[in-house]
């Protein structure tokens, strides 16, 4: 589905780091859980904060902030996790609030070059009334060298 096609209707879940709005497409989303221990992994690439087990599974944790130069901070008891999935794997991201789950039409999408260029990670940009929201797109999130030093060292774990 193309989230630019103008008669089709997506669902966005929207979270907060450092006061600014985020979201992800519903669809990627798996879960929402408070946040636990994040235990290291060795060899990772810098953007993964370590791995969690989910039920069993474990998951890599993406460092959110790191990709988007956001200043670094200790996990708190407050956070969430958000459980999502990209076409190869599920990961985790750390964020401060998850506020919910919002529609929005296509139409209502703004091609993120138009306002911040050389934003590879960002799908587009949606204006709410209260501000901007900016939509991630996970499966640009980690780069393919990333993924490829991520697989190895989930092998060794």
């Amino acid at each position: 589905m193309d989230v630019r096609d103008m008669n089709t209707f997506n669902n966005l879940v929207l979270f907060t780091l450092d006061e600014q709005r985020y979201a992800l497409h519903l669809h990627a989303v798996t879960r929402v859980v408070r946040t636990v221990e994040i235990t290291p992994l060795p060899k990772a690439p810098d953007i993964v904060r370590g791995v969690v087990n989910v039920e069993g599974q474990v998951i890599p944790v993406v460092d959110i902030r790191k990709r988007f130069q956001l200043p670094e901070r200790e996990p708190e008891l407050s956070d969430q996790l958000i459980i999502a999935s990209t076409a190869r794997r599920s990961v985790a991201l750390v964020v401060d609030v998850v506020e919910g789950v919002i529609e929005h039409s296509g139409q209502e999408m703004i091609p993120p070059e138009e306002i911040l260029p050389g934003t590879q990670y960002i799908e587009g940009v949606i204006k709410l009334e209260d501000g901007l929201v900016l939509i991630h797109d996970l499966d640009k999130f980690l780069s393919f060298e990333e993924d490829k030093e991520l697989d190895a060292a989930l092998k060794k774990e």
